[in-house]
């Protein structure tokens, strides 16, 4: 991982408020995937899709830098997690059938970890690359939420989070893309639900650390009077972005 680990510390939260991902996601990943003998979820964090693959595959192991977002993962029979990085995978060579970052590939040296990538690959293997975009909320809350997110916190996303808004678009991807369904992530969310989960953002940190509260204590007044009872659940969403490919 290169530069600040930005997600070092917090993994309890992190694994609170994050959004996990939808079970059709896996499961069109295990259908793509020459076999399910083993698969490699890369920048882990807590697990939340690793343990989806846990469901599907007969092996996983789940790596992340940071030992912090390894102490909050919920085991799984089928799961293995190490702390490790992206860069140095901790599997045999030739052993991999589906190789997976989800809202990680960002923080990677790509070119290292896609060498690994290629290193552990079994014939046919499939690398995926995930990401989720800006979040979508309903109109009465989408115009405040739209200019805290560019405006306010937008100065305090790190130089990687360009490479999340553009769906990885921008990045090098040296195999053979495969075609991916339209996927969303959607949840119903009440207020606290939500405020935990822009609570985990690195931007928030960073706005933070640069003496920023006033910032955030504004925006949050702001839209819990927009919300109404912060108890009601509305709906939130995330497109899902993926570069898929075959390793060969």
């Amino acid at each position: 991982m290169t530069g600040h680990n930005w997600f070092d510390q917090g993994g309890g939260a992190y694994a609170r408020y994050r959004p996990d991902y939808p079970e059709t996601l896996a499961d069109f990943l295990t259908e793509t995937a020459p076999d399910t003998a083993l698969a490699l979820d890369v920048g882990c964090g807590n697990g939340q899709f690793t343990r989806l693959l846990g469901d599907r595959f007969d092996a996983v192991v789940g790596s992340d830098l940071s030992a912090d977002q390894i102490a909050h993962a919920a085991p799984h029979p089928h799961v293995r997690y190490v702390v490790g990085a992206a860069e140095r995978l901790d599997a045999e060579a030739k052993s991999a059938n589906l190789i997976t970052a989800a809202q990680a590939a960002h923080w990677f040296d790509l070119p290292a970890f896609y060498a690994e990538a290629r290193r552990v690959a079994a014939p046919g293997a499939v690398l995926a690359l995930i990401s989720y975009g800006v979040a979508v909320l309903e109109p009465r809350l989408s115009a405040r939420f739209l200019s805290f997110y560019t405006d306010e916190i937008g100065p305090y996303w790190p130089s990687e989070r360009k490479l999340v808004d553009t769906g990885y678009a921008g990045i090098d991807f040296p195999f053979t893309e495969l075609p991916r369904p339209d996927l969303d992530i959607v949840r119903e969310w009440s207020a606290d639900a939500f405020l935990g989960y822009v609570s985990t953002w690195s931007a928030v940190r960073r706005a933070i650390e640069a003496g920023q509260g006033d910032m955030l204590d504004s925006f949050s007044r702001d839209l819990l009077e927009l919300w109404g009872d912060p108890a009601r659940t509305r709906r939130v969403s995330w497109p899902i972005a993926m570069r898929l490919g075959r390793i060969e």
